[in-house]
């Protein structure tokens, strides 16, 4: 008698494991959707903010941009008196 209840408690050990085992699964994909959600919406990794990179062709295209905008400041400036 003791040997069908020990073969009963275990069969029914085993199906708790699995049924644990699928949620966990599940849950496990939960968490890699919500973590890869929040990376690419925010483009954060682990709450740090990436620095943006710019290449020097930029930073020189951004640079005489700049320059262009003061050195029309200062005509107008000049021509006010």
């Amino acid at each position: 008698m003791a040997s069908f209840e020990l073969n009963g408690t275990l069969k029914a050990l085993k199906v708790e494991q699995a049924r644990a085992q699928k949620e966990l699964a599940k849950l496990g994909e939960a968490i890699t959707v919500l973590s890869e959600l929040s990376r690419t919406r925010m483009g954060v990794l682990n709450g740090i903010v990436p620095k943006r990179i710019l290449s020097a062709a930029a930073r020189n295209k951004i640079a005489k941009a700049q320059r262009l905008r003061w050195a029309k400041v200062r005509k107008q400036q000049a021509a006010k008196p």
